[in-house]
This record gives structure tokens, sequence and C-alpha cells, in this order.
């Protein structure tokens, strides 16, 4: 990834004065939750998820950080690339609400039939907020980690 020097484009948004040339800017937001689950393949013996999954097999927790990072270029009115406020408010209704202090593997109707691993974690809360983040899809849906 290439990085640019944000000096000018920060000194035109300070200024007011129309940016040159756009500028990518990536910004995120963090939101915890505590969350048990247990990596367990149901279709599997309890000595293959063992072998397969080791400790982890077995009911435990974790505190967990949900970061989401957006990408886009600075609005002229705002300065905002988003507005951070508004993206907490769509990970807490959409994610943190649902999942903090349950069981993932069954107190969350939209993780049913998945592992709850952090990578399959990531793929379905991103299908949760993606419909309400502003911006183009990319195809008929939007890609994890990319936004407009």
């Amino acid at each position: 990834m290439a990085y640019h020097d944000l000096t000018d484009a920060d000194t035109a948004v300070a200024d007011r004065r129309p940016k040159a040339s756009s500028t990518t800017v990536l910004v995120s937001r963090r939101e915890s939750f505590n969350a048990a689950h247990q990596l367990r393949d149901p279709g599997r013996s309890d000595e293959e998820n063992q072998r397969l999954f080791g400790n982890c097999a077995y009911l435990h927790g974790h505190n967990y950080v949900l970061e989401v990072v957006v990408a886009g270029e600075i609005q002229d009115a705002t300065g905002y690339v988003l507005d951070l406020k508004q993206l907490s408010d769509v990970i807490c209704r959409r994610v943190i609400q649902d999942v903090d202090h349950r069981n993932l593997n069954t107190d969350v109707p939209w993780l049913q039939g998945r592992i709850p691993t952090a990578e399959n974690l990531a793929l379905a809360f991103w299908e949760r907020i993606r419909s309400e983040l502003p911006g183009p899809p990319v195809g008929d849906r939007q890609e994890l980690g990319r936004s407009w």
C-alpha cells in the first residue's frame, strides 16, 4: 500500500481551501464486548474437535475488541470521512448489543451455523454493519475491509 503525504491535505482542510487532489484517509472505531464461545464443529466427534481446536473446543470466554476501519475522502462540508459517532452507533446497534455477555454459539441467532472463530465473527459482523455505511457497494455487495 502506498502512503500519501497528508501535509497539504491537512493544511487545505484547516484553511478551508479546496483540495488540489483527492486523498484517501482511513479512520477507525473500536468497541469492546465480552462473550463466551466454543470452537466446535457439530458434525465432528468430540475427539476430532479437540484435535482441531485444542482447549478452544471447550466453552470459554474472551474480552473482544472489534475495530472497524473505513476509507474515503474527507468531506468538504464536515471535515469527516465518516462521523465516528455514527459508526459507533451502527456497530453497537447491529453487533455489540447482540453479542455482549452472550454465548456466541447459542445466544445469537444470526451466528447460528457458524463456528465462532475470529475470522467468522469478522465476516458476520461486517455483514451486519455494511448496509448501514455510506458508499457504493462493490458489485452487489461491499467487500470485507472496503468501504467507499
